[in-house]
């Protein structure tokens, strides 16, 4: 038997590794999931950028917080009467009839019959002035250069919309209102004008007194005046402009009781055309527009204007008095410009300029006056004239003709309190307000919870 070669494998001993074969399907569906997984992740870190980069933007580059609006509290204006007696006096003065050392000219005295006859000098100093032709050119002339120093704080206000014909072809239009500086955060001017000419506009075009064309931005609006803070930033502005070219316009009072006969200048647009002016003085203050939540005085002017104008008044101490308004014309003196009074315009005025949200209740009312009080027994406090449909208040049970005094821990004297509180007052605020309604045996007292909510425009 022939010997095997030991370097020789037998048959039984040779093996043959096959290869697995590949699940095609199963290879698919890792790609799948891998590809999934990386879209998810994709998608996570980009979620997260997006939410921690305004975070960590403001946390690297802390950006310097503006400083809150605020407009102080008016002060106690001259009479043209006072006005009048100061001119005297500082011509006396002048003259060495006055000591210059006799504090601001007084002519009051223990004395009554020198008192009185400080009055008979002065009497005496009006019927011998005569005014001639001269006289009344240097007064206009007068007038001119202090108008155009009031002049520097208006602005002209252009909204831009684009519309496409049917030719395909772009046309803009345009609408003008007229604006007033009101205040300068140290990176943007502050603008107040009356919005409701220019809502629907695409874009807005600000021109300043001397021609000098920029971009504007709404800042805030307020749906019940019509009005509107809109800003420009200081920065686009050149170089000394704040300084040489503009001025910020100073609020005054309307509330005081001299209001009726001061003189007032109209500037804007109260003759219906950009950069118009006029001269008259206010004729009455009696008139309110009743608006929901709160109440406006109007100044009514003899100044002749037109039905479209808009601006603002200025009294002779540089300071802007009225919002010139056209939905509440005088009956029968339509062409007659009104303002409102710019005292109860003040707090709106401060959170459109903070661009905070108006709380609404819906309630219209005013204060009940002494006869009220005195011969119908009516409370002193707010009375509620009348009520929005499905507002905060009629869901809260409050209906016209109740009397509200008070509002959580606040007393409420007038419908002046009560404008006061829902200015400090945010909105989604629930308020516990305690009314008088009246009953058989007299007004009795109530007490319902008020959730507050934002002004809307209608």
């Amino acid at each position: 038997m022939p010997e095997k070669d030991p370097n020789v494998q037998s048959d039984f001993m040779i093996e043959k590794i096959k290869e697995r074969p590949i699940n095609k399907g199963k290879l698919v569906r890792r790609m799948l999931l891998t590809a999934a997984m990386a879209v998810i992740f994709g998608l996570v870190a980009c979620f997260t950028f997006l939410a921690l980069e305004p975070v960590l933007n403001k946390w690297m580059n802390p950006e310097e917080e503006l400083p809150k609006v605020y407009f102080p509290e008016e002060t106690e204006e001259m009479s043209p009467e006072e006005m009048l007696l100061e001119s005297i006096i500082e011509s006396s003065v002048e003259l060495g009839n006055i000591e210059e050392d006799d504090p601001e000219g007084s002519t009051e005295t223990d004395d009554p019959e020198k008192a009185a006859l400080d009055e008979e000098q002065i009497r005496k100093l009006l019927s011998e002035v005569k005014l001639n032709v001269i006289n009344y050119r240097q007064m206009y002339s007068s007038m001119t250069e202090y108008t155009k120093t009031l002049q520097r704080s208006m602005v002209t206000l252009t909204g831009i919309t684009s519309r496409v014909d049917w030719f395909n072809d772009v046309n803009e239009s345009s609408n003008r209102s007229s604006g007033i500086i009101i205040y300068n955060n140290t990176k943007e001017l502050l603008i107040l004008a009356d919005y409701s000419s220019i809502a629907n506009s695409e874009r807005l075009n600000i021109t300043f007194c001397n021609g000098a064309e920029t971009m504007a931005e709404l800042k805030c609006r307020d749906p019940e005046t019509g009005l509107a803070v809109v800003t420009v930033q200081i920065e686009v502005l050149p170089e000394n402009f704040l300084e040489d070219v503009i001025a910020i316009a100073k609020p005054g009072s309307s509330n005081h009781g001299n209001i009726v006969g001061t003189p007032v200048i109209a500037l804007g647009s109260p003759m219906g055309t950009v950069n118009s002016m006029g001269y008259g003085v206010i004729t009455s203050a009696s008139a309110q527009a009743f608006e929901v939540d709160a109440n406006y005085r109007l100044l009514q002017t003899d100044i002749v204007g037109s039905p479209m104008a808009d601006g603002v008044l200025f009294n002779l101490y540089g300071q802007f008095v009225g919002i010139i308004t056209k939905d509440y014309p005088s009956e029968g003196m339509e062409n007659l410009i009104t303002a409102y009074g710019i005292t109860d315009l003040k707090k709106r005025m401060e959170k459109l300029s903070n661009d905070q949200p108006f709380t609404y209740a819906g309630i219209y009312g005013n204060s009940v006056s002494l006869s009220a009080h005195e011969e119908l027994n009516v409370p002193y406090g707010a009375y509620v004239r009348d009520i929005d449909m499905d507002s905060p208040a009629m869901r809260a049970g409050i209906q016209k003709g109740d009397v509200i005094i008070q509002m959580d821990e606040y007393v409420i004297n007038n419908f002046s309190d009560y404008v006061s509180f829902m200015h400090i007052k945010n909105p989604e605020t629930t308020v516990r307000v305690t009314i008088l309604r009246m009953a058989q045996a007299g007004y009795k007292e109530m007490q319902v919870d008020m959730t507050l909510e934002e002004l809307k425009a209608k």
